[in-house]
């Protein structure tokens, strides 16, 4: 008997992905934790039957979050993660000796766990000794933190249900307040494509330009999310992700990567014409 897994983008649209074996399955307090064995994306982790990495393509996804503002800040040195349990992002970040702290803020340690065990090549740096796991919730842990990051990366899941909260207006003040005068923060933003996720997006947008003095938005292309096309927003207190963006620098570091270059980081900002249109309908308002 054939085995698929399937992810509805719209009530039109489904995506499917041949299943060798369903490797791991647990309803926690938050919700409902699947991993598969896959032919051709390795091992897939789903949260609530939604996809939320690959073995295949998760290289894109925590590329281009991390390493887009750290190209951009001069002086990282104290970061906070929201979500990524999965421990992706962490991974990316932990490369960078410069980072003396890395506070990963994540709701449910069944996400950790099993990562641990099913994905340790994400997870292969949660134990550095810079990493310190916290299990809360992220409005609540931020809203004890005053001017005390450098950069922070909110990589929670998509803008529905339980976590709707990480795409308003006042939880991205209370991040405005956690970070120090010129910190930058970013986050993923969905997918621009089907019209559920595009309202979202610009719903997001709207509540970030009315925070932070820079916004700007940029994009990757991921085979296994929605319309296989990604947005993620660059928020900062001072610095610009193009003008302020130090191509030698970075590159002096020799980080081999599979997805972000130095040429791609300018043009992930430059964007289509009709997302361009559905940023400035809310930049507007």
């Amino acid at each position: 008997m054939e085995l698929w897994f399937s992810e509805f983008h719209t009530p039109d649209v489904k995506h499917s992905i041949r299943v060798n074996r369903h490797l791991f399955s647990q309803k926690t307090d938050y919700q409902q934790i699947d991993i598969y064995d896959t032919p051709e994306f390795g091992k897939v982790m789903t949260l609530d039957g939604n996809v939320l990495l690959t073995e295949r393509d998760e290289f894109i996804y925590d590329e281009m979050i991390t390493h887009v503002p750290m190209a951009v800040h001069p002086n990282v040195q104290d970061v906070l993660v929201i979500g990524a349990g999965d421990g992706g992002v962490v991974r990316e970040l932990a490369r960078y000796d410069s980072i003396r702290s890395i506070d990963l803020v994540e709701m449910d340690s069944q996400v950790v766990e099993a990562c641990r065990k099913y994905l340790p090549e994400n997870a292969c740096r949660l134990d550095d000794p810079r990493v310190h796991i916290y299990f809360d919730n992220a409005q609540r842990f931020i809203r004890r933190c005053t001017a005390r990051y450098d950069l922070i990366i909110v990589d929670s899941t998509d803008p529905f249900g339980p976590l709707e909260g990480y795409f308003t207006r006042e939880f991205y003040g209370i991040c405005y307040n956690a970070l120090r005068e010129d910190g930058i923060m970013v986050n993923q933003q969905g997918s621009p494509f089907f019209r559920h996720d595009a309202d979202a997006m610009q719903r997001c947008h709207k509540q970030i330009v009315r925070t932070f003095p820079i916004s700007r938005v940029y994009q990757a292309h991921i085979p296994t999310y929605a319309a296989g096309y990604w947005l993620f927003g660059f928020a900062s207190k001072k610095y610009h992700p193009i003008d302020n963006f130090n191509r030698d620098k970075w590159l002096a570091l020799g980080l081999d990567t599979k997805y972000y270059t130095v040429r791609l980081h300018s043009g992930a900002f430059f964007l289509p014409a009709f997302l361009e249109k559905m940023l400035e309908e809310v930049e507007k308002l």
